[in-house]
C-alpha cells in the first residue's frame, strides 16, 4: 500500500517534510502579557519515504511558538533525534532498546529540563530551541520506559510517573522530586499486562485503570495491544505516602468495573464522603477497534479517526469495595484538559475536543463543561479545520476563586488555507472572539499532546 493511501498520512495528519525557523509572527488582536514563554506540542511525522506500520510508530516532531511582551517571536519545528528516526528497531537481541523511541507524545518541562514522551522508551531531552540533548535516565535512577503522562503534584512539585510493560514486571511506579531527583520506584502488584496509558493522582492516592485492551501478540501493527472481551476492567487505587518513604504499593485496591477502555483522564479528586472520583472519556468495542483501524489504515475504518468515547465519571468507594461508573456527556470527546493548578482536588471546569459522530456534532468543536452546573458551552469549528488539545494557561493574579480565569491555546490546521494558526482564547467564555491569533508560517499537522511553559519555570 502507498504512503498516500494510509489516512494518517493524509488531510490534517499528512506529515511535513522538513525543519524551519520563523521570526516575527503576524499577530491579531493583543497577546496578554503573562503569555511570556514557549507553547510545545508534539506528535508523530515520519520522514519522506517512511509509512510507519501504525501512525503511533511514526517518529516524534515538536512544534513550538515563543511568545514575549506581547510579541510571536518565533515558530520552530523539529525532528526528536533518536536511534528510531534513523530507523534503528526497538526490539533487539538483548530485548528492548529504551532509546529507540519515537518520542511522538508528549512534552514537557519538570526541574529545568524539556522532555519529549513516548510511554515505550525513555523519555529524551530537549533544548529550549528544540534541538535533541539525548535520552535521559534521571541519572541513571530510571531504567524503565516512562509514560508519556507525567502528573506533577501542583503543591509539591513532585513529578509521578510509571512504565507500563506487557511483560512483568507490568507497573512500576516512580516519583521524582522538584528538581528532578528520582526518590522512589516501586513495583505495583497485581497489575496485569493491559494497556495502562495514562493514570491519575489525588492527594492522598494514585489512580490506575486496566480496561478491555490488552497485550496482543498477533496484532502485526507495531503497537501490540487489541480489544479482549475476557479482559477484567478495573480500576486500581494506590495510597501515596511522602516520596522516600517506602512506598505503599502492596497496599493497591484493585476494583473490577465495566467493560471499557479510558485512554486520557481528566482529573480525580477525594469527595467530602472519602470516595476516590476519576474522569476521563471513555470507549466501548466498536468505537476501539473503528478508531484502531484507521490508526492502521485497515480497509474497514471510518473517514474519522473517531472512537465514539463518552466522558464518564467513575465513583470509587474503598470502603464498600465498588465502583459507580456513569456517562456524564452525549459528545465523542477526547483530549480533557484542566487548570492544571486543581489537578488532584475537585476541579469545576473542563476542557475538551469534541469529534464529528452521527449522534452529537457535526464539526470538530472545542467544550467547555462546568460541573457545577452541568452547562457547556460549545466553540465549533468551520469544514477542514480542525484544533488541537486546549492547553489551559491562566491569568495573572487569578486565585482560587477563578479557576476559569485564564486562556486556552489550540493550534488549528486549516486544509482550506494549507495554514495553521495559534488561537489564544478567553477560557471564561468560549463563545467571545479570540483574544489573539497567531499566524504560523506553515500548515502544522494533527498533533497528540503538548505544554505551556512559562519563562519562570525555566
Amino acid at each position: 500500500m502507498s504512503s498516500t493511501a494510509k489516512p494518517y498520512l493524509t488531510g490534517h495528519y499528512t506529515p511535513v517534510a522538513d525543519e524551519i525557523t520563523a521570526t516575527g509572527l503576524s499577530v491579531e488582536g493583543t497577546l496578554p502579557p503573562e503569555l511570556t514563554g514557549r507553547l510545545i506540542r508534539n506528535s508523530h511525522n515520519p520522514k519522506p519515504g517512511i509509512t510507519p506500520t501504525h501512525w503511533f510508530k511514526g517518529s516524534g516532531m515538536v512544534h513550538g511558538i515563543r511568545l514575549r511582551d506581547g510579541r510571536a517571536e518565533w515558530y520552530r519545528n523539529r525532528w526528536v533525534h533518536t536511534p528510531a528516526l534513523d530507523g534503528a528497531p526497538y526490539m533487539t537481541d538483548k530485548g528492548p532498546d529504551l532509546t529507540a523511541s519515537t518520542a511522538g507524545t508528549h512534552v514537557i518541562e519538570h526541574a529545568g529540563r524539556l522532555l519529549a514522551l513516548s510511554e515505550a522508551a525513555l523519555p529524551f531531552e530537549l533544548t529550549a530551541d528544540l534541538e535533541t540533548v539525548g535520552a535521559y535516565d534521571f541519572g541513571g535512577r530510571l531504567t524503565s520506559a516512562m509514560t508519556a503522562h507525567p502528573k506533577e503534584d501542583p503543591v509539591t512539585g513532585e513529578l509521578h510517573f510509571f512504565a507500563s510493560s506487557p511483560f512483568p514486571p507490568y507497573l512500576i511506579h516512580h516519583v521524582a522530586s522538584a528538581d528532578g531527583k528520582v526518590l522512589e520506584s516501586q513495583e505495583v502488584p497485581g497489575a496485569g499486562a493491559a494497556l495502562k496509558h495514562d493514570f491519575a493522582l489525588t492527594e492522598h492516592y494514585v489512580v490506575f485503570l486496566e480496561g478491555s485492551v490488552t497485550f496482543d501478540p498477533t496484532e502485526h501493527s507495531g503497537i501490540p495491544y487489541s480489544w479482549d472481551d475476557e479482559q477484567i476492567s478495573r480500576i486500581g487505587v494506590m495510597p501515596r505516602t511522602p516520596a522516600g518513604a517506602g512506598g505503599r504499593a502492596r497496599e493497591i485496591r484493585w476494583i473490577e468495573i465495566g467493560q471499557g477502555y479510558g485512554m486520557h483522564f481528566a482529573n480525580a479528586y477525594e469527595d467530602p464522603y472519602g470516595r476516590v472520583v476519576v474522569e476521563g472519556p471513555t470507549v466501548g468495542r466498536d468505537g476501539w477497534r473503528r478508531s484502531w483501524n484507521w490508526w492502521v489504515g485497515a480497509e474497514d475504518r471510518g473517514t474519522e479517526p473517531t472512537s465514539g468515547a463518552r466522558s464518564t465519571r467513575w465513583t470509587v468507594d474503598l470502603a464498600a469495595g465498588s465502583v459507580k461508573e456513569e456517562v456524564t456527556d452525549d459528545l465523542t470527546v477526547e483530549f480533557p484538559t484542566i487548570n492544571e493548578a486543581f489537578l488532584g482536588i475537585e476541579h469545576r471546569y473542563q476542557y475538551a475536543l469534541a469529534f464529528p459522530d452521527d449522534l452529537g456534532i457535526a464539526a470538530h468543536t472545542l467544550v467547555k463543561y462546568d460541573r457545577t452546573t452541568g452547562a457547556r458551552q460549545l466553540l465549533p469549528f468551520a469544514p477542514g479545520r480542525l484544533p488541537s488539545e486546549a492547553v489551559f494557561v491562566p491569568a495573572e493574579g487569578a486565585g482560587a476563586s477563578q479557576e476559569d480565569a485564564g486562556y486556552l491555546l489550540t493550534v488549528v490546521s486549516d486544509l482550506n488555507a494549507d495554514a495553521s494558526q495559534l488561537l489564544v482564547l478567553d477560557a471564561s467564555d468560549l463563545t467571545v472572539p479570540p483574544v489573539a491569533t497567531i499566524h504560523l508560517p506553515r500548515r502544522v499537522p494533527a498533533m497528540i499532546h503538548g505544554s505551556w511553559i512559562p519563562d519562570t519555570a525555566a
